[in-house]
């Protein structure tokens, strides 16, 4: 395991200078990058940050540039490579720093050291689209690149994985085209997963059966269409990317990177046909820098990171940007002081705590802290 990280003046694959920073000094760094809360409440009433950890996304093979994240959930079954409460982390780049060439998955314990949880068939070019089942399957996009581009891209497919970092299964079909990011609604024998495909600005939904030996596709639909997608030079691709789904509107929510806008999607669980790209629910071009990966607050705003690479602004660098679903701005701030840092984040809670993951692709590292809820 390396015990260094890299900071880059640009981002972790563009060959620019390098500096290295050890991971304390930078956690300690970030850590006064974040003044106050992340998240008011609707009564705003902030949430109370907690301490922030980091720790490696480098497994031993050397993969680089993490993107998917996923917290374990509590009904996971015991006796795996994972326990609830632990962090999965999926890689893009090998060793080499090739996008679309990562094999690896990580985990991230509790407490405890960066250990390996999968390692797939060289150059899957592991994405965001990770999410985890409670009867103890792993679900994560493959976005293969031969050299390391867009322009040799192949539209991938989706690994299913048991508890135990084993893969079962592979998910391909024509209307999964590059998946880039998923959402995911688990109801224990059956499940909806949502996925964003990089190559079409196409989101489908795939309606799963789970049972104890593996995840059986009843039926894949194209429910969204005609965002915007293209390659790009250093952000693979720009696409739609980032999912959250509102079980209880029935929303599918989706962060459509070279739009720079996020939309909303209705009948999202059901429908049978594509309903296009959705109404646009925040168009801001003063803090949208790119967005890719979100969530949903525990306070019911959405939160997005940003890619840089479209609307840049070098004053705004690596930023997280908080927003009701009515469209109003909340709150932004900065993970890395460098361009092109966040990707993935994920959110979980446990009694009266938050816990709020972020990667930095930038530094290689998962960025983690604890909130506590208000009362």
């Amino acid at each position: 395991m390396k015990t260094q990280f890299t900071l880059h003046t640009r981002s972790l694959f563009s060959g620019s200078m390098r500096a290295r920073v050890k991971p304390a000094l930078f956690a300690a760094a970030i850590a006064l990058l974040l003044p106050g809360a992340l998240w008011a409440d609707d009564d705003d009433r902030p949430f109370l940050p907690g301490a922030v950890r980091s720790a490696t996304t480098i497994p031993s093979n050397g993969d680089l540039n993490p993107y998917g994240i996923a917290f374990v959930p509590p009904q996971f079954p015991a006796g795996g490579a994972a326990k609830p409460g632990d962090v999965l982390v999926s890689n893009f780049n090998g060793s080499k720093n090739l996008q679309g060439t990562g094999t690896t998955i990580v985990n991230i314990p509790t407490g405890g050291a960066t250990a390996l949880f999968f390692q797939g068939q060289p150059g899957l070019g592991l994405t965001t689209a990770l999410n985890i089942l409670k009867k103890g399957f792993v679900l994560v996009g493959n976005f293969p690149s031969t050299d390391g581009t867009c322009g040799t891209a192949k539209a991938g497919s989706v690994l299913v994985i048991d508890k135990s970092g084993n893969l079962v299964s592979t998910i391909s079909d024509p209307l999964i085209n590059g998946p880039w990011d998923s959402a995911l609604f688990d109801q224990g024998s059956s499940a909806k997963f949502f996925v964003s495909n990089g190559l079409s600005g196409t989101v489908v939904r795939l309606d799963l059966a789970v049972g104890a030996s593996g995840v059986t596709v009843k039926k894949i639909t194209q429910i969204a269409s005609g965002y915007a997608f293209g390659c790009d030079p250093v952000a693979f691709v720009n696409a739609p990317t980032g999912l959250v789904y509102d079980e209880e509107r029935d929303v599918l929510y989706v962060a459509s990177t070279k739009d720079n806008e996020i939309f909303a999607v209705g009948d999202a669980r059901d429908t049978k046909h594509d309903r296009g790209p959705g109404t646009v629910v925040y168009a801001d071009n003063v803090h949208l820098h790119g967005p890719i990966a979100m969530i949903q607050a525990p306070n019911g705003h959405l939160v997005v990171s940003n890619n840089d690479a479209v609307n840049t602004d070098p004053k705004q660098p690596s930023e997280l940007v908080e927003f009701t679903k009515k469209g109003e701005f909340v709150k932004q701030i900065s993970i890395d002081p460098v361009l092109d840092g966040d990707f993935g984040i994920a959110v979980a809670t446990s009694g009266d705590l938050a816990h709020f993951a972020a990667v930095d692709d930038n530094q290689n590292i998962l960025l983690l802290w604890t909130f506590k809820l208000p009362e």
